[in-house]
This record gives C-alpha cells, structure tokens and sequence, in this order.
C-alpha cells in the first residue's frame, strides 16, 4: 500500500503553507502588492512561487509583513522598518537560546 498523502485539510493548520496570493495578502494587509514586492526585495519575507510564477505568502510570512507595515504607517522607511523586524526576531532568537542555555546549566547538563 503506498504512503498516505498528508490530507488536504492539514494544510489549514499549516502556517508556513504558501495559501494567500499577492492581492489576497495585500488586502489582508490593507497594503498594496508594491509594498510586498518591496518586502521581498529586502528580503524580509521570500514568497513561494506558483508553477506559474505567481507570488504566494503564507501566515507566518503575513505576520512578519504586518509588524513592517506597522513600523511604516507610524513614519519608519520601509529599509528601516524591515531591519526593525529582522533585528528583533535575532535578539528573540538570541535571548530563547540564553534561556536554554541557563536552564541547562542550572540542570547540571551540558
């Protein structure tokens, strides 16, 4: 019997799936498609491509564009903003591994 294919509503729950396409996730946004090609030229967010090309954005990639957006609409240029997010997921990055770090030592393992 050959492998289960994952069922197709296990994509749902998925946020790393590629659902949304340019004007959807725009207008989810409340932005414009120049805003998200602009995101991906920064490389803030990469899309996954259709086999036709097209732009598709995930919900993990449509939070990160909301948080830049935000930065945007209080003044922030779109490169600083983009920066902004990169650099806060670093130190919240660097401050989970510290925890660990520490938890560790406390347990006595290495």
């Amino acid at each position: 019997m050959p492998p289960r294919s994952p069922r197709p509503a296990d994509s749902l729950d998925d946020d790393d799936y590629p659902a949304y396409t340019m004007g959807r996730a725009a207008a989810m946004l409340g932005t414009t498609p120049a805003f998200l090609r602009a995101l991906g030229e920064m490389r803030l967010i990469t899309p996954l491509r259709s086999e036709g090309g097209h732009r598709r954005y995930s919900r993990y990639q449509l939070r990160i564009a909301a948080r830049a957006r935000e930065f945007v609409d209080r003044g922030t240029k779109i490169e600083d903003a983009c920066r902004i997010v990169i650099l806060e997921d670093q130190l919240e990055e660097a401050q989970r591994i510290n925890a660990e770090h520490r938890a560790a030592s406390k347990s006595g393992t290495p």
